[in-house]
């Protein structure tokens, strides 16, 4: 698939580039290790002080960072907003954590004396998706860096611009040539850079098939890898649930960035007590969504990234109704230029229906009735998924025992599940392994190096 920057809400090309060749890709990744290793040279307050650059800069410059993700994937302004300051905090919170981070820890033996140290891995491959252009990289990015390892960013091919403007923001910030190289390379070469033997490690955010072929390349070379991918989240509401708090939370977190988040609620479990209540309440909601140009701050839901993707749920829904399914609202494209998508709920989901066990990434919502408590929980994980989940009551003291039953990355209690550079982020089962975020996801990319003295 070429580089090309597409406007989803126009259908109109912006700009198209040329992708490498396999020997100018070794020779990028070449370049990056050698940058590498002086990078791990530094001290700490020369890596946080780029950090805290590239933080300033990301502030001064959000609206321009904001527009470009904007017109590339559709997101609203006003999120791509929020996504830009969200990435100016993970750089401030490494700058200010990352030293502590890799201090080593003294261990008892039978040494006079024994630690583990931390040092950096080298050049990390990180292949990135395009629904948050920019905070799936400096997520990933702050920690390498911090770390002294080198990144090397292999983005989605419709987010170019995204890519470039990182890429430059760092390299005004300070960092040194080659220790961020954006590597506009073809899905094909992938396979090339991980083999090489100037990359020492690989994280990777998308899809379950993208992070199986991966998985398979990394195990292979002896690499290590860390996957965060797809989610099917439940979002279980119980019969205390504060309803009108709990409604307008759901469609926050179902329909954020037009429901394309893989920590987007995305199967909601209702227990009998509240069904009716609830889908009445979150209906009306719902209808209120006003689908349009993100430009526009009137707007709810902007257009889906690509016409494959609106195309590719519309299927999924059209077969969950053959398969039993209720429409309640929406289940329609929407008709003129863009990729836009009806904001949507699906009634009755049963374990019959593709809704129920797929993944649906775009602004579809689904109810899946429970008999009871045990039988919400039964069907949270009933899922080949485990990255996020949300349990919804006025007695956090039940809704934390059902939260440590759930198997899943994590368990927001009464809240939207969301990513925090202070709590580690990633999942488990067909969700990915590994973590990002936190002092975990910096150590994820670390030698953690015993040292024993006599």
């Amino acid at each position: 698939m070429p580089y090309a920057s597409l406007n989803p809400a126009t259908n109109q090309l912006i700009q198209s580039y040329a992708s490498l060749d396999a020997p100018h890709m070794e020779q990028a990744l070449a370049q990056a290790r050698s940058a590498q290793q002086a990078w791990a040279q530094t001290s700490f307050a020369q890596r946080a002080e780029v950090l805290r650059k590239a933080a300033q800069q990301l502030l001064a410059q959000r609206d321009h960072y904001a527009l470009l993700v904007t017109q590339e994937m559709g997101k609203l302004l006003r999120e791509a907003r929020a996504e830009v300051e969200k990435c100016a905090t993970v750089c401030d919170y490494y700058a200010q954590h990352g030293e502590e981070f890799m201090r080593a820890d003294p261990v008892e033996s039978d040494a006079g004396k024994s630690y583990v140290a931390y040092r950096p891995l080298g050049v990390v491959l990180a292949i990135m998706p395009w629904n948050f252009p920019f905070w799936q990289v400096f997520r990933a990015a702050a920690p390498a860096l911090m770390a002294g390892n080198a990144l090397v960013l292999k983005h989605a091919p419709n987010v170019p611009q995204c890519a470039l403007a990182i890429e430059a923001l760092f390299r005004d910030c300070g960092l040194p040539q080659g220790v961020f190289t954006n590597l506009m390379i073809e899905v094909e070469l992938a396979a090339d850079a991980i083999a090489s033997p100037h990359v020492h490690a690989v994280t990777l955010t998308g899809s379950e098939a993208a992070g199986r072929k991966v998985a398979a390349l990394a195990g292979q070379y002896l690499k290590k890898c860390v996957l965060e991918l797809g989610g099917s989240d439940p979002f279980i509401v119980l019969h205390d649930a504060d309803i009108e708090h709990t409604v307008n939370m759901a469609v926050a977190s179902r329909f954020l960035n037009c429901g394309q988040s893989c920590i987007a609620a995305k199967r909601f479990i209702l227990v009998p007590q509240i069904a009716d209540e609830f889908l009445q309440r979150f209906k009306a909601k719902v209808e209120e969504l006003k689908v349009g140009d993100p430009l526009d701050d009137a707007t709810r839901i902007g257009p889906m990234a690509r016409a494959d993707l609106r195309d590719g749920l519309h299927k999924q829904v059209s077969d969950s109704i053959a398969q039993g399914a209720v429409a309640v609202c929406g289940c329609q494209p929407v008709d003129g230029a863009g990729f836009f998508y009806q904001p949507s709920i699906l009634d009755r989901v049963t374990a019959d229906t593709c809704a129920y066990n797929e993944e649906l990434f775009g602004p579809v919502a689904i109810i899946i009735r429970a008999t009871g408590e045990d039988d919400a929980l039964r069907i949270a994980n009933a899922s080949r998924f485990g990255l996020g989940s949300s349990i919804w009551s006025k007695d956090t003291v039940r809704a934390e025992r059902l939260a440590a039953q759930i198997e899943a990355g994590c368990t927001f209690i009464n809240g939207m599940v969301k990513s925090d550079p202070r709590l580690p982020f990633g999942g488990v089962k067909a969700s990915g392994y590994g973590r990002e975020l936190s002092r975990l996801g910096m150590h994820e990319f670390v030698n953690a190096k015993t040292v024993w003295v006599r």
